[in-house]
């Protein structure tokens, strides 16, 4: 009986290891035929605006359904491209992350379709203690004179955001934005569309800029109208008043003292009773 029991156990273990088996077998050769790609991406890390070459490029296996859009699956399709941004080794190269094709390598191919690059001197705090590096966003601040208030007599030195979220795209002749540390330089070079360049060179020339750096997810734009001397000595300090109340008295009236009559044997009497008007016959 115990013989019969222990046998059944080891045969329906054989049949169920047999069972694993072929599943097993099934899944493997199921991985094996999934259909794959080659997809080309950054054998080493590129920088941005840099010409890619063959020697840059390897092909690594993708799987069919997931292959990233823009992607490229021959080597000649990549010649005399130039990046957009820096992509680092192991990532797809991918259409979207290269200037259009024809382009020459640097910061031309960065600046994109309708802006414009355009340069500013900038010193040590104007440029933020060098923490305006490429790829950040900054507010561009200018001291000048309103030529209006200077006419009537009036102080006129004011201070005023002209444009906001610009992108930095190199400072001095560095456009790489794997670098962090903070580099003080004597030129940014900002993205700007023409109606913003024309602006920012007008600004440059009436006044002295400066780099505010914001939050690069900030899109929040500011309303502000300026600030001048009087606004930054006299304006008082806005404080939070509770509101008073004022008890409401009520004020009789003095009566109006009666006139004497016209006659000629009339005349006003004050008595304790009040005024009294006597007449004579």
């Amino acid at each position: 009986m115990k013989s019969s029991r222990a046998l059944i156990m080891i045969v329906t273990s054989i049949v169920l290891a047999l069972v694993a088996v072929v599943f097993a077998a099934r899944w493997i050769s199921k991985q094996a035929n999934m259909a794959t790609a080659k997809v080309a991406v950054a054998a080493v890390d590129i920088n941005v605006g840099a010409r890619i070459a063959p020697e840059m490029v390897r092909f690594a296996d993708w799987p069919t359904g997931s292959k990233p859009k823009g992607s490229f699956t021959d080597i000649k399709e990549l010649q005399e491209r130039v990046t957009r941004t820096n992509i680092l080794a192991g990532e797809p190269l991918l259409e979207a992350r290269l200037a259009p094709i024809g382009a020459k390598g640097g910061l031309s191919a960065v600046v994109a379709e309708g802006k414009r690059a355009m340069t500013v001197r900038v010193n040590d705090v104007i440029g933020v203690a060098g923490f305006a590096l490429p790829g950040n966003y900054v507010d561009i601040l200018v001291s000048t004179q309103d030529e209006a208030k200077r006419e009537a007599g009036k102080d006129s030195n004011i201070s005023k955001l002209v444009l906001e979220r610009i992108l930095v795209l190199a400072v001095a002749q560095e456009a790489s934005q794997t670098d962090i540390k903070p580099k003080v330089v004597n030129a940014v070079t900002l993205e700007v569309t023409p109606e913003q360049a024309e602006k920012l060179d007008l600004a440059r020339s009436v006044g002295q800029l400066s780099l505010v750096l914001r939050n690069q997810i900030d899109l929040t734009p500011a309303q502000t109208g300026g600030a001048t001397k009087q606004s930054l000595l006299y304006e008082p300090a806005r404080e939070e008043r509770k509101p008073t109340v004022t008890k409401v008295v009520a004020v009789r009236k003095p009566k109006a003292p009666t006139p004497a009559p016209a006659e000629e044997n009339c005349q006003l009497v004050m008595t304790p009773n009040g005024r009294i008007v006597q007449c004579f016959k």
